[in-house]
């Protein structure tokens, strides 16, 4: 255990160093409260408007952005380790292969979560202090929902690329599947699901539990599924009784979807030829 520390205290120092972690948080933030103040402009007004529509805006941002920062952020880590020469020089210390990603997992994910702690919680500052008559309670419930499925989509993003990198021998080749992934649990699966409402004319009573099948949407269920005003803006998570979706439920989904490709990048990791 203490190996596995030693290595995500390397890959968050790396981490730090490389600005990752402060280009991360500014860029959330920046964006975060850019949203919530042109929230308004699409009725030509500027400030921030309510708080269920800013956190439908902030929740749209974080399932585009979120997945995309953490493929970029680790779809290399093993693949490129083994480019530069290093991976065989680390496989040498006295740590195991398992030991060795599980490190670099936990660095990864600390880097991811401490940015979007950081982005988002300025953000919801800017919030509280910008906004008239906001209910903090309420804020700080939304945005502390928004940061820990934010941090969890990350880390769902991150086990992906950890099977990418682990599973192909070129980095450039890593860094096309990352996108192919991107594209389709962000872009295609909900294109898909749409479709498949159009043409399902009756008994489509299943459609709703699709949605499990894609993490985002696990995502947008979590910080949407309450939300009134939610079904006017997120989609097919208007499909989703709230009933059906308690957000504890999503959260153990979620981190389904983190063990699952985690578990097979550690099984081929082990057999894998340097």
């Amino acid at each position: 255990m203490n190996a596995i520390f030693t290595v995500a205290r390397k890959e968050f120092q790396d981490g730090l160093r490389n600005r990752w972690v402060l280009a991360i948080a500014l860029m959330l933030a920046l964006m975060a409260v850019g949203i919530a103040y042109f929230g308004a402009a699409a009725s030509g007004g500027l400030g921030f408007t309510s708080l269920a529509t800013t956190v439908v805006s902030l929740s749209t941002l974080a399932v585009f952005l979120i997945p995309l920062i953490a493929l970029l952020l680790a779809y290399d880590a093993i693949v490129g380790e083994q480019e530069a020469g290093t991976l065989l020089l680390l496989l040498t210390y006295p740590m195991s292969r398992s030991t060795l990603l599980l490190g670099k997992f936990l660095g990864h994910g600390l880097i991811l979560g401490v940015a979007t702690a950081s982005g988002f919680g300025i953000a919801g500052i800017a919030i509280a202090l910008g906004a008239p008559d906001v209910d903090l309670l309420a804020l700080a419930r939304s945005i502390g929902l928004l940061i820990v499925s934010s941090v969890l989509l990350g880390w769902v993003f991150i086990a992906f690329a950890y099977l990418i990198s682990v599973w192909v021998a070129e980095k450039a080749r890593a860094a096309g599947l990352a996108l192919i992934i991107w594209f389709l649990f962000v872009l295609v699966f909900d294109l898909a699901l749409l479709a498949l409402l159009v043409g399902a004319q009756h008994g489509g009573d299943w459609l709703p539990y699709l949605l499990l099948l894609n993490p985002t949407d696990c995502f947008r269920l979590i910080n949407l599924a309450g939300i009134e005003a939610a079904q006017a803006y997120s989609g097919l998570t208007a499909l989703a009784r709230e009933n059906a979706f308690q957000p504890i439920w999503l959260m153990l989904i979620l981190l389904g979807w983190i063990v699952v490709p985690l578990s097979l990048a550690l099984l081929r990791f082990r057999h894998r030829s340097v």
